[in-house]
């Protein structure tokens, strides 16, 4: 019996994936668990056409992420920031700081996907900053004192 995978199956294969099983287990385990429908010509055609929508889909999500990459990576973030008697700031650049700091300028980011150093001192920064699909923006950072 051939098998289109609707899911990942531990030890038969990956989504979308056509496979040959025993009738059996296609009929009484992969099918009512709905990890698998049969593979007919019509069955396929519907499953090339979803993957394509899906396709599809995703480069438009990429284009948009690439955008903001290239707009995160044209800003210079500058944040003025109280000092102590020494010098020092008083308290830390938090990455909730730089996410409102970045709403300020248009750019909506989770401060979880920010990634920075801790940030104590007036001067230039690199944050790395993930956008999703395995893409990270370069955010230039610069921090002065009030």
């Amino acid at each position: 019996m051939k098998v289109i995978l609707l899911e990942d199956v531990k030890g038969l294969g990956k989504r979308g994936e056509i496979k040959e099983v025993k009738d059996g287990y296609g009929r009484n385990y992969l099918i009512p668990r709905k990890l698998a429908k049969v593979a007919t010509p019509q069955a396929i055609k519907e499953w090339e056409k979803i993957k394509a929508e899906e396709e599809a889909k995703l480069q438009e999500e990429l284009k948009k992420i690439n955008e903001l990459k290239e707009k995160i990576e044209g800003l210079k973030l500058v944040i003025r920031h109280k000092l102590g008697a020494n010098g020092q700031l008083y308290g830390a650049i938090t990455n909730k700081e730089i996410a409102q700091e970045l709403k300020n300028h248009g750019i909506e980011i989770d401060k979880r996907d920010i990634n920075s150093p801790t940030i104590k001192s007036v001067g230039e920064y690199e944050i790395d900053i993930k956008l999703g699909h395995g893409i990270h923006a370069t955010l230039h950072l610069v921090v002065e004192g009030e």
